[in-house]
């Protein structure tokens, strides 16, 4: 079945299964406390958590992949992985899923995976990790299509047992959690909890928010959206990198939500395409006019954006 199904729906099905085990990875390196924290640049941080999930979901695609490029936050490495993080089982769901004729023959070399190991980093690091994410977002050509986002402390009231995976296919379908509407007669507005700047302030401010919800990591900002706890993520600021939106992106579009930058633009996703968001990040949950959102950000705070 694996291989008779689509390049595409061959790849989500994999990255569903690498990200829980990632996740895995991620509660192991806290349980034990070996963190080894090392400072990328400033309020940039990483840990053992995100080297070693990032060579855990490389490794997996990598080998069943060989053909695709794959761009992962945290860099190349060289170190050999351990076998059983190399994960070669696919989720049986997503490989029956009928997808449309210009999904369903997609060249390798059009294909770019983005890889954030461990979204939330800083977050993480102080012991928050409700508000960790896994995100390995699918683009063909300059389009996020794909997205996965597990979340390997999201507890399962059901049976205990933690983590969730969510994932979605742009025009395609979704799985792994139930979209709701945000609440009817006000405005929640999620922002960055780390990233903050007068600018990011001057877009929230313009919004008159009734309530502003100070999170870690893009991903999880997005399932606030995706989960009816927040109308708008508003980020006005170059901090955010192509690995952060890409899957967030591709499966707030497969719910019916948009995510661009704070001109109403797409960012690219293919291979060539530089890392950072530099004109922002505005995403709207589904059934918000989001260009209600874009046309009451004045002109000046999008204008610092491409200082």
């Amino acid at each position: 079945m694996a291989q008779s199904a689509c390049l595409l729906s061959r790849i989500v099905a994999s990255s569903i299964t690498a990200t829980v085990r990632a996740g895995k990875i991620i509660r192991d390196v806290m349980a034990h406390g070996g963190l080894n924290i090392v400072e990328k640049g400033k309020d940039d941080l990483q840990t053992e958590a995100d080297r070693c999930a990032q060579r855990c979901i490389i490794a997996s695609l990598s080998q069943q992949f060989p053909n695709i490029t794959i761009i992962g936050e945290e860099g190349a490495s060289n170190c050999e992985v351990p076998s059983d993080w190399i994960v070669t089982d696919v989720d049986q769901e997503v490989l029956k899923l009928k997808l449309p004729a210009y999904l369903e023959d997609i060249d390798p070399k059009d294909v770019c995976i983005w890889v954030d190991p461990l979204d939330g980093t800083s977050e993480y690091a102080q012991g928050l990790v409700e508000h960790v994410t896994v995100l390995v977002g699918v683009a063909v050509g300059h389009r996020a299509v794909g997205g996965i986002i597990h979340q390997p402390y999201y507890k399962n009231t059901e049976n205990e047992i933690l983590g969730r995976t969510l994932w979605g296919i742009n025009g395609v379908g979704f799985g792994g959690f139930a979209p709701t509407p945000p609440p009817e007669g006000k405005r929640i507005i999620t922002t960055t909890s780390s990233h903050s700047d007068s600018n990011v302030q001057a877009a929230i401010n313009a919004l008159s928010p009734d309530e502003v919800l100070r999170v870690g990591g893009a991903g999880y900002k997005v399932i606030l959206l995706m989960e009816g706890k927040a109308h708008a993520y508003v980020f006005a600021s170059k901090g955010c990198k192509r690995w952060d939106t890409c899957a967030p992106e591709a499966i707030l579009y497969a719910v019916g939500g948009t995510l661009t930058d704070f001109y109403g633009e797409q960012y690219s996703y293919n291979a060539e395409t530089a890392y950072s968001n530099d004109k922002g990040v505005l995403a709207t949950a589904p059934g918000q006019t989001h260009q209600w959102y874009l046309n009451h950000i004045p002109y000046e705070i999008k204008q610092k954006l491409g200082q």
